[in-house]
C-alpha cells in the first residue's frame, strides 16, 4: 500500500507540472520536473548532462527570485538569496532564469530544482526544506516567457508557492539549474544537448 502511495504521489507531481497553468502573464506554462534530486540520489545535473553550453558570462546571465505581485528581487549583496516567511502563510515567488539577448547562439529551454543538499539521499519525491511546503520546487520550461524589465532576455519565469508548516525551521537550499539547448540523446544524457550549469544559495527563515 506505501509504495502504491509512492507512486501515484509520484503521478501527481508530474501532473502538475505539465498540465496547463497560469504563470505572471497568463500564458500557458509548459514544464516537467527534472528527474535529478526528486526521483534519484544524483546531486546535482551534472550527474547526468555535461557543462558545456556558452552561457557563462555572469554579467548576462539571469538567475533571480522575485516576489509575485511587488516584482521585488530577494537577492542579497552576496548573491544569495533571503526569503523571511511568516509561519503558515504562503509566498509565491517567480522563479527567473535566463540569458541576455546578443546575437549568439540563444538557450532553447530552462532547468531548475530547489534542493536542501541534507536530503539527496532520502528517498522522499522532495528535495526541498523538511517542513517547508513548495509547490513547484522543479520545472524544465521553454524560453519565451515575457517580464517587465527583462525585455532584452530569453526567459524562463515559473510561480512557486512556499508555506513553512509547525515543523519549518530556517533552512538552506541550492537553486540549481541548467541553460540548454538541443536534445538529450534517450540513455546519453551528454550527447545531443549543450548546457551551462549553475548554482546560488537560497536562504529560509521562518518568521513566528
Amino acid at each position: 500500500m506505501k509504495a502504491t502511495i509512492t507512486i501515484f504521489s509520484a503521478i501527481l507531481l508530474v501532473l502538475a507540472a505539465v498540465i496547463p497553468s497560469l504563470d505572471p502573464d497568463s500564458q500557458q506554462a509548459y514544464a516537467y520536473p527534472p528527474g535529478v534530486g526528486i526521483l534519484s540520489k544524483s546531486k546535482n545535473c551534472l550527474a547526468c548532462h555535461a557543462n558545456n553550453g556558452p552561457w557563462t558570462d555572469e554579467g548576462k546571465t539571469i538567475i533571480d527570485i522575485i516576489e509575485k505581485d511587488s516584482r521585488k528581487s530577494f537577492r542579497q549583496p552576496d548573491g544569495s538569496f533571503l526569503l523571511q516567511i511568516k509561519r503558515h502563510e504562503p509566498l509565491t515567488v517567480l522563479t527567473v532564469i535566463g540569458y541576455k539577448k546578443n546575437g549568439r547562439i540563444a538557450p532553447y529551454r530552462n532547468g531548475w530544482i530547489y534542493v536542501d543538499p541534507t536530503t539527496i539521499e532520502s528517498s522522499s519525491l522532495s528535495k526541498f526544506a523538511p517542513g517547508w511546503d513548495a509547490n513547484l520546487q522543479a520545472s524544465c520550461r521553454l524560453v519565451g516567457d515575457k517580464l517587465e524589465g527583462f525585455e532584452d532576455c530569453d526567459l524562463s519565469v515559473l510561480p512557486m508557492t512556499i508555506r513553512p508548516s509547525d515543523s519549518a525551521r530556517d533552512a538552506q537550499v541550492v537553486l540549481q539549474g541548467m541553460l540548454t539547448r538541443g536534445e538529450s540523446v534517450k540513455g546519453k544524457a551528454r550527447e545531443g544537448m549543450i548546457g551551462t550549469y549553475f548554482e546560488r544559495i537560497v536562504k529560509l527563515k521562518v518568521l513566528d
